[in-house]
């Protein structure tokens, strides 16, 4: 940014010396070096859609191809790959959800995994009690969140109960209290907004469901690894999260689910395969389900795709998730901070709650020229992305993303903005 408004570059001159002071206060700062790509100049927004690979991982790709595909070949199913979804769940467990062993598990997409979820909650609720055939969900819930639970309802004979919610927070426990009763067999609600950054009561809510006599599905793509959560403490009936986001796993890496110990046995998933029969190699003439939380999957697990993730996994174990949670609220209250110095003059506003406590880790700036600036901002290695209407959205990575960057990419929204005339 060049200027020669001697206020607007006194501004920019303090950030400046902000962003090195909280870089140099930060206690996860040296986590930034084990990211490929994070000395470059390249300004990285999107965290919160596809994580920068851990360089740890990079060898522990190429060590798996090397010594366990091509060293041991079918052996490694027998030898590990067979536990690793387990055991990698039970990871994301204690280190990301708050999950006591044996309660989540890596397998499909997460579109994969809810359709599972959601359709076996409401199977479950529905057989207990016929009168409950509606599944709860909002109007601003990721697009794949509302189209399965309109499929779904259509599919079992169910009706969908819609939430409207403001663009620009999320689901009100008042409006939620208002949406569930004895009709409901099932609530599906996003832990952190996709377009907003909106963070959810998620123990506030889930007794409202409870009260009502319903399950609820959590989607925790946009809080795992950025957020704590507390499955298990909260009364979690089930909850599904991607890992390719704030966990790294890189693209299309699989979701994993919960499932609370209590509903395990009495829920049927129903998409019916080998890997999910109690003995798996038995080939038997009927599908009988397994114990515990094999019984929720459905085909050969993708083992290369749950490698990568493990290298970020122990980065947050080391760090500990509330010391994570704390950086991603310093960096999006440093980006609030800064866009309205440089920003809001342009017309630019914030999309997104300002209260930390009511926010996730990212944060939508708004302004009807967002679309041509994000396009703009992708040619210059400034990686934000876009959201109807009128977003551009900023997910800032905890452990690898520091501020000086993050003035950075808003002194380039900046420049973009002011280029247009």
């Amino acid at each position: 940014m060049t200027t020669t408004d001697p206020t607007l570059a006194a501004t920019v001159a303090e950030l400046e010396v902000e962003a090195s002071a909280l870089d140099t206060a930060d206690p996860l700062r040296h986590h930034r070096d084990a990211f490929v790509g994070a000395e470059s100049s390249l300004v990285y927004f999107d965290g919160n859609s596809l994580g920068r690979p851990p360089r740890a991982s990079v060898e522990r790709l190429a060590a798996f191809a090397r010594d366990e595909w091509g060293g041991r070949l079918i052996r490694g199913w027998d030898e590990s790959w067979m536990e690793l979804p387990f055991r990698i769940g039970d990871t994301i467990g204690h280190a990301v959800i708050g999950a006591a062993p044996g309660q989540t598990v890596v397998g499909d997409s997460t579109t994969v995994l809810l359709y599972k979820l959601v359709r076996a909650a409401f199977d479950a609720q529905h057989a207990a009690d016929p009168a409950r055939v509606e599944i709860v969900v909002d109007r601003d819930n990721f697009p794949t969140d509302r189209y399965l639970v309109d499929g779904i309802a259509r599919e079992r004979g169910g009706r969908v109960r819609w939430i409207d919610v403001d663009l620009s927070t999320g689901v009100t426990e008042e409006a939620l209290r208002a949406a569930v009763g004895s009709s409901t067999a099932v609530v599906l609600l996003s832990h952190v907004a996709y377009r907003s950054g909106y963070l959810a009561d998620a123990a506030a809510f889930t007794r409202i469901i409870h009260d009502a006599g319903a399950l609820v599905v959590w989607d925790l793509c946009h809080s795992a690894g950025s957020v704590p959560v507390h499955a298990d403490a909260w009364g979690f009936d089930l909850a599904v999260g991607c890992t390719y986001k704030y966990l790294n796993g890189g693209p299309g890496s699989p979701a994993f689910a919960y499932v609370a110990a209590r509903h395990q046995d009495a829920l049927a998933q129903p998409i019916q395969g080998w890997m999910g029969t109690a003995d798996v190699f038995a080939m038997g003439a009927e599908y009988r389900p397994a114990e515990g939380m094999r019984r929720f999957l459905s085909g050969t697990p993708p083992i290369v795709g749950m490698i990568a993730m493990q290298d970020t996994l122990g980065l947050i174990e080391e760090a500990g998730i509330d010391a994570v949670r704390a950086k991603s609220i310093a960096l999006t209250d440093f980006a609030v901070e800064v866009s309205d110095a440089l920003l809001a003059p342009l017309g630019v506003s914030i999309a997104s709650p300002r209260d930390a406590a009511l926010r996730g880790g990212h944060i939508t700036l708004s302004h009807p020229a967002m679309r041509a600036v994000t396009a703009r901002l992708w040619t210059q290695d400034v990686i934000p992305d876009y959201r109807d209407p009128d977003g551009l959205r900023i997910g800032l990575s905890p452990l690898s993303t520091s501020f000086a960057e993050t003035l950075a990419g808003l002194r380039a929204v900046r420049d973009a903005l002011t280029a247009r005339g």
